[in-house]
């Protein structure tokens, strides 16, 4: 198995974490957590954008879209936008973890 790479986001009082784990060359898994629970767990076969969809707790949930980029070529480092409220965001990568 290949390097993870963590990202994480204060958003409205809850925290969202996505981790993208690199199973081989051309697959990954993609699992994102909302205050900790995982509310999607994806395997990716090919490189490019993958949309996943979540919702934040409350009344009413508040929908999101983490779009998770990985380049085909070049630099295997991925990068993580958070959508919402049609507004698009950097999830900054967690250093360390």
């Amino acid at each position: 198995m290949g390097p993870s790479h963590h990202f994480h986001i204060d958003q409205r009082g809850h925290s969202i974490t996505v981790t993208v784990r690199n199973e081989g060359s051309r697959t990954s898994e993609i699992e994102v957590l909302v205050d900790g629970k995982e509310i999607s767990l994806q395997h990716v076969r090919g490189r490019g954008t993958t949309v996943v969809g979540g919702e934040l707790p409350g009344e009413p949930p508040r929908p999101f879209r983490v779009l998770v980029h990985q380049p085909r070529l070049g630099s295997s480092v991925p990068r993580c936008t958070l959508e919402m409220d049609d507004t698009q965001q950097p999830i900054p990568e967690r250093a360390g973890v």
